[in-house]
């Protein structure tokens, strides 16, 4: 019995019934397909395949894609041809995927059409088309080109990153071993053959976290009764309905799909980012689509919260029949019963699985009387009896049995077997290591953990637990959290993630490099793993253990550009895919940007006045040297200039200092106010800072932002309409540039990506790949109109964006750039500061060092930069100020962490604006010395914004927003409140300010625009 047929009896009795349900989660209706119209779908695409793939031997298939509503259709269509499918993850990164490819020889890969081109930016010149594209069902096919030396050459770098493993001898997890560790235990008889025909199903890979990510191929007889006995202990019927809560390439996901499939129900498809919305997610699941079985790791459940989990997911009227929680330890029974409405009739389950093994190896369900009021509910739930065809053994270290006491888990059964890597036949009966440790107690197995989970230092034990608990403090959550959870997405910000860095630095008793890095974008489990490593740096083991699996740069920025001389072309040199736009460009911190733009347009603006922060960039050439100026600004006379403004405003002096406290009797006499002109929701928070674009034609002018949700929205900044939404790779936190030429937004995502969008449309000019997750937001240069980014890889990347190219890559000795670079013109500096506390100067044209500091604490905030002086907060709670060539001039101490990016305005000349985690918003001079200082009501995280409007009595004003949600505008000389409103949602956004319009992204999911008024003369 194979899958397809499984499929193929069930469509033939329930033809007319839905098999397969995909909702977006948005103002369109979910879809569905019938049994009928999935069997005739794939059928087509098998049909093309026979005709385009060769097949003789065993054929495999890669498919490239996102869960969708074609997605059973694909799988089917493969299988029928017949084939194994190999599903792999856009999301992944490119040198994994490019590992899991080439390791398992694919030769063909299905690419969802609309996913093509970051197929080929991740992969360029590894395959080739190999056919027309298959328009109605979605996909193109891709074959292995005969030259794929990038490929290879990805391959070859995977590799190399675990070379010291190689030479342990160490056999690791899922390998079978037995006492004398050389010979496996088998029964007696035959082989199961890899090249067998039409064996296998399909082929994945296991995560690398237990060392070299292995390829696995399961043959249909693997998995199938996996399938057919946990169809009869749930009671799947046609009636159910199901969810694709697994990703493709977690092998869960085929007992999901099939599950439904071999029954007659009906699977629900969502897209990924939906599963990380709780509230966007619980209503699809049990509001509208009632699902019944529920599939899903303990992470994925308690990602809905506590709230939603008791009000809907295990209410008294539930929808749902069976919760089975595998993949991850199963949750404390106290938790779970806190959580279940007592007239909650769910059926709770513990699965216990490996993927060497497919899928699950052992069930057990919690008795319901376990949740009655009356019993105890602290002791531990076992794995549970094996499933169909399994079977589990316990041995101790020398590979005796175990029937009491604690040993590790080895699985197998006579055709329960897979194929590992290069394994061509494998003896029947093989059993596997899991590396998981149980307690057998009255023949009954307690989970105890991995064998490498725990460690001992200065006589105390040191476990991933400690590092939970640690979490969990920090993070006021009442709940578990898994080991999988990064600290980040699970309620963390940057403030906690130096309070466990320093936590962690004190339970080891030692300076842990590279810590705060991994803490800021990995998980709890590769946390702990990058301790092993620093702490037991020679010990072979422990290295076979380490998880961090990184980007590696694509064919196209794979060069090493160290020590060339890099001559750039002139600007009329440059090849622009269109003509240029002018336009005006306004982001955090007064970044300002504006090119091409002719008398006329500036003379129509002439009543909108923004603080240009003159030297960050060098778009503000123009703004210094007349001879400079018209090159860059088309015959623009410097006289005309309005964008610059005399500050008119008496000079403060600088001996007295003014403490200004925001109590409630400075808001209500203010006769500043503010209202909500709109509101967008990007379905996610949103802690990017807007970038607002003015273009000089009649077109209205557009707010670009991203969100956690994946999705970069065009906003428009008069109406608030959305002009287009785009969903990326992953979260984004990176704030939008805009390019030289005004077609393309710049902007960084976790998925590691550097993504150039047309402003037009928001469809993909080009992405460039790092090596890990882009938070940095990226600068451009107008003269040679260069992209620089920084990267959690410790780089920062100079971007030929035209000719999608990588001029130079630096690397900044070990730190990861999570701020923005700063542009100087004069000098032709550009700085770079890292969270191991260096700030870089590099030329901007060759990548070279021209000097560093170093702060000895890590550095968020972005340098800022006027003509003699760079600025830089840091979590030591300090301001520093260098000169130009490297050397300290001051230093200004604040109580508490700064994470805000100092503001450095032509409007107010000598002063620099800049918040901390005292809940102080500062303005100093640029001799150090405080002018004054206003308390906020909670931290202040964003960077201010200095700006000045007619509408405004013209006065120099500040807006800064505080974590609380308050949006202050101050009065930028004296530091009086002059206005203050508050956002329902924690801000850690940083305003920017057009005109009377102030736009901010804020934590409840949405970007704001607030009209800013005189009391009394609010506009229409």
């Amino acid at each position: 019995m194979t899958l397809q047929e499984l499929v193929n009896r069930s469509a033939s009795l329930y033809s007319d019934r839905k098999a397969v349900w995909f909702d977006e989660c948005n103002d369109k209706p979910p879809t569905f397909y019938t049994y009928a119209t999935v069997v005739k779908l794939a059928v087509e695409l098998t049909a093309f395949l026979q005709k385009h793939c060769d097949q003789q031997g065993k054929l495999e298939i890669g498919l490239y894609c996102y869960p969708g509503i074609d997605l059973p259709s694909w799988i089917l269509g493969i299988l029928q041809v017949p084939a194994a499918y190999s599903p792999i993850d856009p999301d992944a990164p490119p040198m994994l995927s490019a590992y899991f490819m080439k390791k398992s020889n694919l030769q063909y890969i299905l690419v969802e059409n609309d996913k093509i081109n970051k197929f080929q930016m991740s992969h360029i010149g590894c395959f080739c088309h190999n056919s027309s594209t298959i328009e109605h069902i979605g996909l193109t096919l891709f074959q292995m080109s005969l030259s794929n030396t990038d490929l290879n050459s990805q391959v070859d770098n995977m590799k190399s990153k675990y070379e010291p493993f190689k030479a342990t001898g160490n056999l690791q997890p899922g390998y079978t071993i037995c006492p004398d560790q050389t010979k496996a235990k088998t029964s007696e008889g035959g082989y199961m053959d890899v090249g067998q025909k039409d064996s296998l199903a399909y082929v994945l890979h296991t995560s690398g976290t237990t060392g070299v990510p292995k390829i696995v191929r399961v043959p249909h007889k693997c998995i199938v009764p996996n399938i057919q006995h946990l169809k009869s202990i749930f009671e799947i019927t046609q009636d159910d309905m199901l969810f694709l809560a697994s990703p493709l390439t977690f092998d869960p996901s085929v007992v999901e799909l099939f599950l439904a499939l071999s029954s007659g129900a009906s699977i629900l498809v969502v897209p990924n980012t939906i599963k990380m919305m709780p509230a966007e997610l619980s209503a699809a699941l049990f509001r509208r689509h009632r699902v019944t079985v529920l599939q899903a790791t303990p992470t994925l459940l308690r990602r809905f919260g506590s709230h939603i989990i008791r009000s809907t997911v295990l209410s008294a009227n539930s929808s749902l029949r069976v919760l089975a929680l595998g993949g991850e330890a199963f949750p404390v029974l106290n938790l779970l019963k806190s959580w279940k409405h007592k007239e909650n009739k769910t059926s709770i389950f513990n699965l216990y699985g490996i993927t060497e093994v497919s899928s699950w190896a052992t069930c057990y369900r919690v008795p319901e009387e376990v949740f009655s009021a009356d019993l105890r509910t602290d002791f531990p739930v076992p794995l549970g009896s094996p499933l169909l065809g399994t079977k589990v053994e316990v041995r101790d270290t020398n590979g005796s049995a175990v029937l009491e006491g604690e040993g590790q888990i080895f699985i197998g059964g006579e055709e329960r077997i897979c194929f590992l890597d290069d394994e061509i036949t494998v003896p029947l009966g093989t059993m596997r290591e899991t590396g998981d440790f149980v307690r057998v107690q009255n023949a009954k197995l307690f989970f105890l953990g991995r064998k490498d989970n725990q460690i001992k230092r200065h006589g105390k034990r040191f476990n991933i637990e400690c590092l939970q608990q640690s979490v969990l403090g920090l993070l006021d959550d009442s709940t578990r959290i898994s080991k999988e959870a990064v600290f980040l997405y699970s309620g963390g910000d940057s403030l906690k993630a130096l309070r466990f860095y320093d936590e962690i630095e004190m339970l080891v008793g030692k300076a842990v490099p590279g810590l705060l890095e991994v803490i800021l974008s990995r998980s709890i489990e590769e946390v702990y793993r990058h301790i092993l490593k620093i702490l037991f740096p020679y010990e072979d083991q422990l290295m076979n253990y380490d998880s961090v699996v990184k980007r590696k740069l694509s064919g196209n920025s794979g060069e090493d550009f160290h020590g060339k001389c890099i001559k750039l072309k002139s600007e009329r040199g440059l090849e622009v895919a269109s003509g240029l736009i002018p336009f005006i460009a306004v982001g955090r911190g007064n970044n300002f940007f504006s090119m091409n733009f002719t008398k006329s347009f500036m003379q129509a603006h002439n009543t909108v006045q923004v603080g240009v922060e003159v030297l960050q960039q060098p778009s503000f050439l123009h703004l210094v040297t007349p001879s400079i100026m018209e090159s860059h600004v088309q015959g623009y006379e410097t006289e005309n200039r309005i964008l610059t403004v005399t500050n008119k405003a008496s000079k403060t002096d600088c001996c007295s200092v003014q403490q200004i406290h925001a109590e409630c009797s400075h808001v209500t006499t203010a006769e500043l106010a503010l209202g909500i002109r709109w509101k967008s929701n990007t379905r996610k928070c949103v802690d990017a800072s807007p970038l607002i674009i003015v273009p000089s034609k009649e077109v209205s002018a557009s707010v670009y932002v991203g969100s956690h949700s994946h999705a970069m929205q065009a906003i428009d900044l008069d109406l608030g309409e959305i002009k287009w939404e785009k969903n990326l790779g992953d979260r984004i936190e990176s704030s939008a540039c805009v390019s030289k030429c005004g077609n393309f937004i710049v902007v960084g995502c976790y998925d590691g990506l550097v993504y150039v969008l047309q402003s037009s449309d928001g469809e993909i000019h080009w992405t460039f790949v790092t090596e890990d997750t882009v938070k940095s937001s990226a600068v451009v240069d107008p003269s040679s109109g260069l992209v620089y980014v920084g990267s959690h890889d410790e780089h920062v990347y100079a971007l030929d964006i035209y000719k999608k190219a990588c001029i130079w890559k630096l690397h900044c000795e070990g730190g990861a750039v999570f701020s923005s670079p700063c542009l100087s013109s004069f000098p032709h500096h550009l700085y770079v500061a890292t969270l191991r506390g260096l700030l870089l100067a590099v030329n901007p044209v060759t990548g070279n060092k021209i000097w560093k500091s170093s702060l000895g604490k890590p550095l968020f905030s972005s340098p800022h930069c006027n003509e003699k002086y760079i600025c830089v907060g840091c979590v030591d709670g300090n301001l520093y100020c260098y000169n130009h060539s490297g050397e300290k001039v001051w230093q200004f101490s604040t109580n508490g962490p700064v994470f805000s990016s100092p503001c450095i305005s032509s409007l107010t000349k000598q002063e620099v604006f800049f918040g901390s985690h005292d809940c102080f918003i500062y303005c100093c001079n640029m001799e150090g010395n405080l002018l004054w200082k206003f308390e906020a009501t909670s931290s202040v995280y964003g960077t201010p914004f200095v700006f000045q409007s007619d509408d405004l009595k013209n006065k120099i004003l500040l807006a800064a927003v505080s974590t609380d949600g308050k949006v202050w505008i101050l009065n930028a000389k004296s530091g009086t409140a002059e206005g203050v409103d508050k956002l329902p949602g924690e801000v850690f956004s940083s305003p920017v300010v057009w005109g009377t319009k102030l736009v901010v992204g804020c934590r409840n999911d949405y970007v704001y625009c607030l009209d800013l008024y005189i009391t009394g003369k609010k506009k229409s």
